[in-house]
């Protein structure tokens, strides 16, 4: 699962380079938890917790359907 998981956030990465962003993979649980750091301009933005949940993980969730959540570590 965590190649799926890193071929997807491969995927979207540009639109987080884009702002200035990036996203590294961390870990994925057997569980589906998905740890990842949010790197750049992500790193301490207001608005991060709402990329990660709304963009990151909902993108996740479609491409990997065993992904449960997806948390910054």
């Amino acid at each position: 699962m965590k190649a799926k998981v890193q071929r997807a956030i491969d995927r979207i990465r540009p639109n987080l380079q884009a702002d200035g962003g990036d996203v590294q993979l961390l870990e994925v649980t057997d569980d589906g938890l998905v740890k990842v750091r949010l790197l750049g301009a992500c790193h301490g933005c207001p608005m991060a917790q709402m990329t990660l949940k709304n963009g990151i993980e909902r993108y996740l969730k479609k491409e990997v359907p065993e992904v449960r959540e997806v948390v910054s570590a």
